[in-house]
């Protein structure tokens, strides 16, 4: 059988029937679609200047920006050419990180990224996604391009955070122990939302459980099941994203998260999404918002570290049927890119 085919296997106790689709192995997969020593070099570079940041020795603002999650890999990779260039004229005040987002949590159900289902069919291909997502992970790379993504499968990391300088775990998984354990072993800087009601403690405790060393149920990258010591992650930090139509990006709300993470012991670097729930879902709302937690910054708290803004080539968001529009999200609303380089430049 060869890796893109499937079939039907009887699956637990209940006798229920379920496709199975063999895949390449994390370690197959790094074969086919190699990173070359420069680029892991470059790669770890980026990731040493996040760090920097968070510790409080580099004082450039981190913004990572970009799709709400990639659909296209033509207009993604043009949005990364743009960016690229945008980013080199403002690396002396800003460390420009690209989302690309490749697995998209759902509330209920609904598309779940190029990762899952590249096609967008409703019937899934991982192993057409893995393939094509790494692969555009590596040509955004070897743009000069540090690169973000948020992980949702722990199974998935292994075939993709060669490529990543900054991973997110977002609000419906930070609570999670799975992730949290995940995010202990990850080689790169990890932020963990507040939770979608709004509140810190769970994302404090994230930090606190992935910065200790964990004893996990795993799989090794050639697909063995393992058991898997993780070392601990000392690069984590919190991300306030609102919640349930409470925003928390204003001077209170921040320097209180500020002063949770101070009694917890922890790193009281944070980072603040501009979109989400912080701007109540109204996409054109992330310039005033950014704009503000720059007057913070300047005002004197700099251990705002970063902002995260949705932004694509065109402004807003399409339904996924019919001939679709380049460049423009079928997720949630992004900024268009002539808003978004406007706004970069007035705050570098």
């Amino acid at each position: 059988m060869t890796e893109s085919e499937t079939t039907i296997e009887k699956t637990g106790q209940t006798g229920d029937a379920a496709a199975v689709q063999d895949l390449p192995t994390p370690a197959e997969l790094r074969r086919q679609l190699p990173c070359p020593e420069e680029l892991a070099a470059q790669v770890e570079g980026q990731r040493e200047a996040v760090r920097a940041i968070l510790r409080g020795e580099d004082d450039r603002l981190l913004v990572v920006v970009g799709p709400c999650s990639v659909h296209d890999e033509v207009a993604a990779l043009e949005y990364g050419e743009r960016l690229a260039e945008l980013a080199a004229t403002l690396q002396d005040r800003c460390l420009i990180v690209m989302r690309a987002y490749l697995e998209k949590p759902r509330t209920t159900v609904g598309w779940k990224g190029l990762l899952y289902d590249p096609e967008r069919t409703g019937e899934g291909d991982l192993a057409q996604g893995l393939v094509r997502s790494r692969r555009l992970l590596l040509n955004l790379a070897q743009l000069g391009l540090a690169l973000a993504t948020e992980a949702l499968n722990p199974m998935a990391v292994d075939y993709l955070s060669d490529l990543v300088s900054w991973t997110a775990v977002g609000a419906r998984t930070t609570e999670s122990q799975l992730h949290r354990e995940m995010a202990s072993q990850l080689p790169m800087p990890v932020g963990f939302k507040n939770g979608t009601d709004g509140s810190h403690g769970m994302a404090l405790n994230a930090m606190q459980s992935a910065a200790s060393p964990h004893y996990r149920l795993g799989t090794d990258l050639h697909g063995r099941p393992a058991m898997i010591q993780t070392p601990g992650n000392p690069d984590t930090h919190l991300v306030l994203r609102g919640g349930r139509g409470i925003t928390n990006y204003d001077e209170a709300s921040v320097t209180a998260a500020q002063q949770q993470l101070r009694e917890s012991g922890l790193n009281p670097s944070v980072m603040v999404d501009c979109s989400h729930d912080n701007a109540c879902k109204e996409h054109g709302r992330q310039p005033d918002i950014a704009r503000e937690l720059l007057r913070q910054r300047n005002a004197g708290n700099r251990r705002i570290i970063g902002i995260m803004l949705e932004s694509f080539l065109v402004d807003g968001k399409q339904k996924d049927h019919g001939e679709l529009t380049h460049g423009q999200s079928i997720t949630d609303p992004c900024l268009g890119w002539d808003d978004t380089v406007r706004l970069l430049q007035r705050m570098a």
